[in-house]
């Protein structure tokens, strides 16, 4: 197993610098190192599918992955990362379900480059995103059940957000996550995707994927409990930074060929006090 499996020792529990670390920041220390063993399990499982390997090499490897976390929960792998993350789950009660259904996600990654419907889309964003939310719940603490609602919405706004600003990168890459119902509404062919032609019908399509990830962020805001929100703090310090990302790819007019649309640290930074500050003023 040791060489197919050597990429996963390279990761793990590195310190993101990312908009993940800044939404731990206010956290208290068992929470926050709870969420990095967390988030280091979901960044190994997707360097699995980025790194240059074949794709059957990526298979067998992400097989042998999901057969170290099996063992992890039932006894003991050989990485650490993965006994973490197994002391972890039952420290907090996270079911572990959703680890299996990220690993799902990520391999759909490996097999479908393709989605026909926003429906199929969504079910993708479910498992590469809101399953993160869902596994993060229980390091939060809410009370009120809704508030797994609130994790799936967001997680769907997140990742939604990521096709968006990524979606030239993506394509070139053999990747092409805007439904194809979507550019057969705009007139706008994968040919012209994968060669980053920028044109009015782009700018229409991207508008409207952009107004359903708006969709999203609202239907998040709407199912978090009132009751939850001092506890959800993090996830919306995460929500309020990707909500800013998007907001930036709409005053760029949807150019994210040429514009490397991303929100400086120190932006990221401040929204993140900014919130902070809000909710330990007002609880909200």
């Amino acid at each position: 197993m040791g060489s197919d499996l050597a990429i996963i020792n390279t990761v793990g529990l590195k310190e993101s610098k990312t908009s993940f670390y800044f939404s731990f920041s206010f956290l208290p220390k068992r929470k926050r190192d709870a969420l990095k063993t967390v988030y280091a399990f979901c960044r190994t499982t997707d360097d699995i599918v980025d790194n240059e390997k074949d794709v059957n090499s990526k298979v067998e490897i992400l097989r042998k992955w999901r057969g170290e976390l099996e063992r992890a929960l039932n006894g003991t792998s050989s990485y650490q990362i993965l006994n973490q993350l197994n002391n972890v789950a039952k420290r907090f009660k996270i079911p572990v379900v959703h680890f299996y259904e990220l690993l799902k996600g990520v391999e759909m990654d490996l097999v479908k480059n393709r989605y026909e419907t926003f429906e199929e889309l969504k079910e993708y964003c479910y498992l590469v995103a809101s399953t993160v939310g869902l596994m993060s719940l229980g390091i939060f603490g809410p009370r009120n059940e809704k508030t797994k609602e609130y994790a799936i919405n967001l997680g769907i706004a997140l990742q939604l957000t990521n096709i968006i600003r990524d979606v030239g990168i993506d394509a070139k890459y053999g990747r092409i996550y805007i439904p194809q119902e979507d550019l057969r509404r705009f007139s706008y062919s994968e040919a012209e995707l994968i060669s980053s032609r920028y044109s009015d019908s782009f700018r229409k399509m991207m508008e409207y994927q952009a107004h359903r990830a708006e969709e999203y962020f609202q239907k998040a805001q709407e199912t978090l409990p009132r009751e939850d929100r001092r506890v959800m703090f993090a996830a919306k310090i995460m929500e309020r930074i990707y909500f800013h990302t998007l907001l930036r790819i709409k005053e760029a007019d949807y150019n994210v060929f040429s514009k490397n649309v991303t929100l400086p640290r120190i932006l990221q930074f401040a929204i993140a006090m900014k919130y902070w500050i809000k909710q330990r003023m007002l609880g909200r």
